[in-house]
């Protein structure tokens, strides 16, 4: 069977003032492009061979997918599937607020203002579908955030609400999914 990996999006200023980006477009700081470019020296430093990078629409992806294409040769192109869940009353507000934290163990419940987690992973699930389809001819690169890094991690691995509710990848980690 074939793999895939996945790469969440370099640093941001909300990122680093602990607030929630979601949907809102947020742009890379100094050390996110920085975090990208070294993403790219990893990828050819371990050999690791990708056919294209998939990206969320959203700045902070878009960006940091475009670093690692230049660093890589890798061709890109957006995914709006990949855009990051919009949280609605939450966007701006601290990641690690107790009310937050609660509200995402409510999959079905659509956020004020936002979508549900039943909602993106349906978007999701339904892509790594199509890649899982394409994998055998085609290796990708997903580039995208970390509520989506929490819902590919669903797809593969069962995990109880608190546990997704908690997961998290570091910016620019590097992570390879296996089908």
């Amino acid at each position: 069977m074939g793999h895939f990996y996945f790469v969440r999006h370099g640093q941001t200023v909300w990122n680093v003032e602990n607030k929630i980006c979601g949907a809102t477009d947020i742009e890379l700081t100094e050390n996110g492009h920085q975090q990208a470019m070294d993403t790219g020296k990893e990828i050819l430093r371990q050999g690791i061979h990708v056919d294209e990078i998939l990206y969320s629409p959203l700045v902070r992806a878009a960006e940091t997918a475009r670093h690692i294409s230049e660093m890589t040769g890798i061709p890109m192109r957006a995914e709006p599937r990949l855009i990051e869940q919009c949280f609605g009353k939450w966007e701006a507000t601290p990641r690690d607020g107790a009310d937050f934290h609660e509200a995402k163990k409510a999959f079905a419940s659509r956020y004020e203002g936002g979508e549900s987690m039943l909602h993106v992973a349906q978007r999701i699930y339904n892509l790594l579908d199509d890649i899982k389809a394409e994998s055998e001819q085609k290796t990708y690169l997903l580039v995208a955030h970390n509520g989506i890094a929490r819902v590919v991690e669903s797809y593969f691995y069962d995990m109880t609400n608190e546990e997704y509710s908690c997961f998290g990848v570091k910016n620019c980690e590097i992570r390879r999914y296996d089908f």
